[in-house]
């Protein structure tokens, strides 16, 4: 079967390297509370940069703690990697599987959108949707790879 627009198998073992120790830290760092502003404080390039409460720079070179970057960067990577590689064998029923877990997902990621729109304020909405970047994948590696379990244990069940 053709297979369009799926990384190679070999992706997924790099995908789960970088996603679990991602996802764990940014639960573990978001439920601390820990700011993580002064760790790995770099000079970086600034398209555009508004300090708290200060000045807003354009096309500026800045000081810049980079580790929320490097796990925003290393969680997506990793999660596109893993729910987007091809099994070792990708057929049709995979597909499918994929297909429905991707939309079953972007259901539940904007319905639960929709329901904290709803009911929560202030830098705490901006605190869902920051996290909001991660949970589309989230949801549907799970999803995904529930399925494919489902699928495994009912083919074994058979014979």
């Amino acid at each position: 079967m053709k297979t369009h627009f799926l990384f190679p198998n070999q992706f997924k073992v790099i995908g789960w390297l970088l996603f679990v120790p991602s996802i764990v830290l940014v639960i573990s760092l978001s439920l601390s509370r820990i700011s993580i502003d002064d760790y790995l404080q770099v000079k970086v390039f600034a398209i555009y940069a508004d300090e708290f409460m200060g000045k807003q720079t354009f096309l500026k070179v800045i000081t810049n703690g980079i580790l929320d970057e490097i796990l925003t960067i290393t969680t997506i990577v990793g999660g596109l990697f893993v729910g987007f590689s091809k099994m070792k064998t990708e057929d049709e029923m995979i597909s499918k599987i994929r297909y429905e877990s991707l939309v079953w997902s972007t259901y539940l990621n904007y319905g639960l959108i929709l329901f904290f729109t709803i009911f929560i304020y202030g830098i705490s909405y901006m605190n869902v949707l920051i996290h909001n970047l991660f949970t589309l994948l989230l949801f549907f590696i799970i999803r995904f790879h529930y399925m494919i379990y489902k699928l495994n244990k009912a083919s074994i069940d058979e014979e």
